[in-house]
């Protein structure tokens, strides 16, 4: 099942507050300012700022 246009509508990094975006596949979001990414785990967007990932150029 994928993320909700909805959800992903009000999502934001929890670090700068700017929009985040999928992943082609949805597995992660994107903070393209903060360049950290966040999983998506069973449908849940893990939006912790100490389990976020650096963002792969």
């Amino acid at each position: 099942m994928a993320l909700s246009p909805e959800l992903l509508a009000i999502l934001a990094c929890p670090q700068c507050k700017e929009p985040v975006e999928p992943t082609p596949d949805q597995a992660w979001l994107l903070c393209r300012r903060c360049h950290l990414r966040y999983e998506v785990r069973d449908d849940i967007p893990i939006m912790l700022v100490d389990e976020a990932r650096p963002l792969e150029d």
